[in-house]
């Protein structure tokens, strides 16, 4: 079993055309059955596509023997909770920096 934790389209096309050529399919032979254009079966499998909608992913899914799911996310590693903490410190320093910034510039010298 594979797992994606994202939708990456990079992994799922790896996925769909392994699939694709597990069936002897071609790429015009798929798109036909499923009314999709050939073009967008190879913008799927090369990760190319920036959108795909889920009823077309998952007749795609279904025509192939692969299935879409949807669960609970599994709990951050801890890689994966110092990497988003250490991204949310960062922007919080930027944005205390951008306030003091502005507060500088409207408060008037001393003299």
């Amino acid at each position: 079993m594979h797992y994606l934790r994202y939708m990456d389209f990079n992994e799922i096309g790896t996925l769909v055309r392994d699939a694709r050529r597990r069936l002897n399919l071609t790429q015009a032979e798929l798109a036909l059955r499923l009314h999709m254009s050939r073009a967008t079966i190879s913008q799927l499998e090369t990760g190319v596509i920036t959108e795909l909608g889920v009823r077309k992913l998952a007749q795609l899914c279904d025509r192939l023997g692969l299935e879409v799911a949807v669960r609970p996310r599994r709990p951050l590693t801890l890689h994966e909770a110092y990497a988003r903490n250490r991204g949310e410190r960062q922007a919080a320093f930027r944005e205390t920096d951008a306030v003091l910034s502005h507060l500088k510039s409207e408060i008037p010298p001393r003299g």
